[in-house]
């Protein structure tokens, strides 16, 4: 697969998008578009077209990749109009509906994605969901360049504001439980650096027997328990800390913050 893809707004996400594909060998051109053009400068280093030309870059695209606040991607499909008829479209923008995104380009293919910074080291989950316009093959591409990002998966629209709060915030949330893990491990007396590697490195290997061994969170549970251990002992201190109810509440909280944001900016 070699298409050519311009990436419009290289900011964090955006520039986690275009870092994946570049470590994923993608052979296709990449532009990087944004209008800073000191946002730019690291990816010229990585090889990376750069540009501040929206229209221009978006023409000279295969497939374009809308990475811009919420509020700012009618403007941008309005000026780009013209040049992505025809063209697979993919939105990162959170909370914007296909809807909404159809009636401001109703000439596109449009692919709505959901992923997460876990991009930058390919690791990401990347949820999204096509216009009916999308034939198989589009999705087959769509498919080849979220992988690069880590894994992904095809869902009805109507689960995105749930995979926003689950996946797209949830590094804020592991990080968090990474921070506590590093000051634990601080507290009884290990030294910062490794306190910090051996909490990081335990949840992510956690994930990975998860979705790599498809081991249920209840089963790696019990299979680091043992009668009268380690693991029982810090579990039942856990366990009066109430964090499910708390990151359910968080989670449900973050999901009706999402459609909060779609309704006040009228995205319907």
């Amino acid at each position: 697969m070699n298409d050519k893809i311009a990436v419009i707004g290289s900011g964090m996400m955006g520039g986690a998008i275009i870092k994946s594909l570049v470590k994923g060998g993608y052979k296709g051109k990449i532009t990087a578009v944004d209008a800073f053009p000191q946002k730019l400068k690291e990816f010229e280093i990585l090889g990376v077209k750069t540009s501040s030309d929206n229209r221009k870059s978006a023409a000279d695209a295969d497939i374009v990749f809308i990475i811009v606040k919420p509020g700012d991607v009618a403007k941008v499909l309005k000026e780009i109009y013209d040049e992505i008829k025809g063209k697979l479209v993919v939105s990162v923008a959170a909370t914007v509906p296909l809807k909404f995104l159809r009636k401001n380009a109703p000439d596109a293919k449009i692919v709505r994605i959901m992923p997460n910074l876990g991009a930058l080291v390919q690791a990401a989950y990347t949820a999204y969901c096509c216009e009916p316009n999308v034939t198989e093959a589009d999705k087959e591409k769509v498919k080849t360049l979220l992988s690069m990002f880590g894994i992904c998966d095809e869902l009805d629209e109507k689960y995105l504001d749930a995979i926003t709060a689950v996946s797209g915030s949830g590094p804020g949330y592991m990080s968090i439980i990474v921070e506590a893990i590093t000051y634990a491990g601080l507290k009884v007396g290990l030294p910062r650096e490794i306190a910090l590697k051996a909490a990081a490195q335990t949840v992510m290997a956690t994930g990975k027997l998860v979705v790599d061994l498809h081991e249920e969170p209840s089963r790696i549970k019990d299979m680091t328990t043992t009668p009268g251990g380690t693991t029982i002992e810090a579990i039942y201190q856990i366990e009066q800390s109430q964090i499910r109810p708390a990151m359910i509440r968080a989670i449900e909280e973050a999901t009706k913050k999402s459609q909060a944001i779609r309704e006040k900016l009228k995205l319907e």
